[in-house]
């Protein structure tokens, strides 16, 4: 396994704008977050681990957040919430909490795939296939709740890896690859730190730290890879991050607030950062 791994963990579009707004931050800061030797994307974080991969600064990440660009049209309705949360919290257990979500995603009246594929193409512009430094996205099966993380050896497109990272239980369709279905692959953590194992020196960005639902949380994960041996640095939003953010991840009017947000809170803790992943070393 390589030294250094960055972890991108999920956060709809707020979380997402947050996200660049931190990368940009530590980029701007000396810190350079591309430099990791695998890249481990979830949902929002898949897709810009995967456009930082493709050569794309994190610095023009961030300002397309603030200059209202990468939009996507994500409407979420009152139902939807509803029934997401009465299938994540129905149970205590968390496999059988991924197993409920996953029969709830598979049976929602949703559109149709080409929907999901059609929202986020536009996202990957920059975007070939797989890149040839390590790049990991994580999905979920929806029927039976594994947890898997394409890469360039599995038989699957980067595309179509992201675009099932993304596919929001009940509010998109699960995706069809491989045979299988598969939804966002927060379903069962919002960041997936855990996969990061193995790797000396973790940088973790969690937009959401706590899963809805019986799953363990970014600090827990952060915390078993710093048990194990590993340098942690987990940033998760801040006070003013999250009030920035509020509580509508949809919100599309929130982004270039939680961007800016993102930014100064990275800019403040760069220094904390290990150094070797400082730009010059």
């Amino acid at each position: 396994m390589g030294s250094t791994a960055l972890v991108l963990g999920g956060g709809g579009l707020v979380g997402g704008a947050w996200m660049t707004g931190v990368l940009a931050g530590l980029c701007d800061s000396g810190v350079d977050p591309a430099r990791a030797d695998v890249v481990i994307g979830t949902s929002a974080g898949a897709i810009f681990g995967s456009r930082l991969r493709a050569g794309e600064p994190a610095r023009e990440l961030y300002e397309r957040q603030l200059a209202g660009g990468d939009r996507v049209g994500l409407a979420v309705t009152s139902a939807q919430t509803l029934r997401f949360l009465w299938a994540a919290l129905g149970s205590r257990d968390p496999e059988r909490s991924v197993l409920r979500l996953g029969r709830a995603a598979l049976r929602a009246r949703t559109g149709p795939e080409s929907d999901v594929y059609d929202a986020l193409r536009p996202l990957l512009r920059s975007v070939g296939d797989w890149p040839d430094r390590a790049l990991r996205i994580t999905a979920v099966d929806a029927l039976s709740g594994q947890l898997t993380a394409f890469d360039a050896d599995s038989d699957v497109t980067l595309l179509e890896a992201v675009v099932a990272s993304c596919a929001v239980p009940v509010v998109w369709p699960p995706i069809t690859l491989t045979g299988r279905r598969w939804m966002d692959g927060g379903a069962r953590s919002t960041a997936n730190i855990h996969l990061a194992r193995g790797h000396h020196h973790v940088l973790a960005i969690a937009p959401i730290p706590a899963a809805v639902g019986p799953h363990p949380g970014a600090e827990h994960q952060a915390a078993v890879l710093a048990a194990e041996g590993a340098h942690v640095t987990l940033v998760t939003p801040d006070r003013a991050a999250r009030r920035a953010m509020g509580r509508d991840m949809t919100s599309d009017a929130r982004r270039p607030a939680a961007a800016r947000a993102g930014h100064a809170q990275a800019t403040a803790l760069a220094a904390s950062v290990h150094p070797l992943w400082r730009a010059e070393q």
